[in-house]
């Protein structure tokens, strides 16, 4: 018999791997979340599953499938509830019932009110014996646009900025590409990579033509699927002729548009401006996540353009504060991560 504190280190090391099984279909699994499980057997063998493409095998019943008449008595760790109820898929709580495992650690519940608690007490009502709560904080982080869309119905919103250490993203001229490196780059591909829509504004598109797909991308562990271009929204019109086309042209109230854009099932909006557009979702306090890269550069004046157009706050007791996320080297340039005082 294992004693506390040993199983405890289990179910932590075993969370952690499903984490990490997880991750790596980040990109591929929108609009269902992207749920690592994990499977330890009697004999202490370990098999790992990931939520696999809309239409196809959830986390558990991938892991599940892969170990085959070994599930019979394991321990099953999984990052979110098991679905309890038939959409695409069949109940992944009846296939882990069907199965015989013993045990389900889970990290969170699933907000979602088609099963929000109604997995833990399937599993419970059939003998099986269900924790929760193991890894909490780090699966609610990695699943949280998922969390914010079915609680909300709206998408979680990310806002891509970059500019010198001194606060400016162009130049008096206009010239404003290439501020930051490579490296920066391609992780801001990544965000684009993670989200399934990104949106600019029409005045973006007149200067930068830019195509907004994820190209300099490659996941570096590869995914069931490889990543999609998110869907191009452009507040504005855009020219025919734009390396953006084919995009959606959307204009009115930004709360309006997440919400139709929440009901089609995106979870994660990226916003990559203009400054107008920026200025915008930050005073509407729309921003769940803000990402800057910061370069070692200076404009050196005060003529050079800012991160975000229009009124700021008159007084420094309205000043916008909020917490440091994360902070982390990209190449020559720093990824500044921010959130609101009371987000994820």
């Amino acid at each position: 018999m294992q004693n506390s504190s040993s199983t405890d280190a289990i179910d932590r090391e075993c969370m952690t791997r499903a984490i990490a099984a997880a991750a790596q279909v980040r990109c591929s699994t929108a609009p269902n979340p992207w749920v690592g499980a994990v499977i330890r057997t009697e004999a202490g063998r370990i098999v790992e599953g990931a939520t696999q493409e809309p239409g196809q095998a959830h986390a558990e019943v991938a892991a599940l499938a892969e170990a085959e008449s070994a599930a019979r008595g394991s321990t099953m760790y999984v990052t979110l509830e098991p679905c309890s109820h038939t959409g695409r898929t069949g109940p992944c709580v009846d296939a882990i019932i069907a199965a015989g495992v013993s045990r389900v650690v889970m990290g969170i519940i699933d907000p979602d009110p088609a099963v929000s608690g109604s997995g833990v007490k399937r599993l419970r009502a059939a003998g099986i014996e269900v924790d929760l709560g193991v890894q909490a904080d780090k699966v609610t982080a990695q699943l949280a646009p998922y969390l914010k869309h079915r609680k909300t119905g709206r998408p979680w919103v990310v806002l891509k900025l970059a500019s010198t250490l001194d606060g400016g993203t162009a130049a008096p001229n206009g010239s404003s590409q290439w501020i930051t490196g490579s490296e920066a780059r391609v992780d801001g591909h990544r965000l684009r990579a993670e989200s399934n829509a990104i949106m600019v504004g029409a005045s973006t598109i007149r200067r930068d033509d830019p195509s907004l797909n994820v190209r300099d991308y490659s996941p570096p562990v590869a995914p069931l699927i490889t990543p999609l271009d998110p869907l191009r929204i452009v507040l504005g019109k855009a020219a025919p002729t734009a390396r953006v086309q084919p995009c959606r042209e959307m204009s009115g109230d930004l709360g309006l548009i997440l919400d139709q854009l929440g009901s089609e099932g995106i979870l994660q909006l990226l916003v990559e401006g203009g400054a107008g557009v920026a200025g915008e979702f930050h005073r509407r306090g729309l921003v769940d996540r803000y990402v800057i890269y910061i370069a070692p550069a200076l404009f050196g004046g005060d003529d050079a353009n800012g991160l975000f157009e229009g009124a700021g706050a008159w007084d420094i007791g309205n000043v916008w504060r909020g917490r440091f996320v994360a902070v982390e080297r990209v190449g020559e340039d720093l990824r500044v991560e921010l959130a609101a005082q009371d987000a994820f």
